[in-house]
């Protein structure tokens, strides 16, 4: 596992270190969270596997295709 080192003004750090602590987590924990999120490693599969789900879903409501007019409806 890598090191990183960030620079962030001191009133944002206290108060993320004070919010953290409400949550019962570290800074720390919160920036590793993020940063999976953020490449898109920890959702990925999660996230296909909702879709793949609601695919389902919406296939076995449907007896017929979508027509053009109601894929593009908004």
């Amino acid at each position: 596992m890598a090191n990183l080192t960030l620079v962030v003004d001191d009133d944002i750090l206290l108060r993320a270190r004070k919010r953290a602590l409400d949550q019962g987590t570290s800074v720390n924990a919160v920036v590793r969270s993020y940063l999976e999120q953020y490449a898109g490693e920890h959702n990925r599969p999660a996230a296909m596997r909702q879709f793949l789900d609601a695919a389902a879903r919406v296939r076995r409501r449907s007896s017929r295709p979508f027509t053009r007019d109601e894929l593009h409806e908004r």
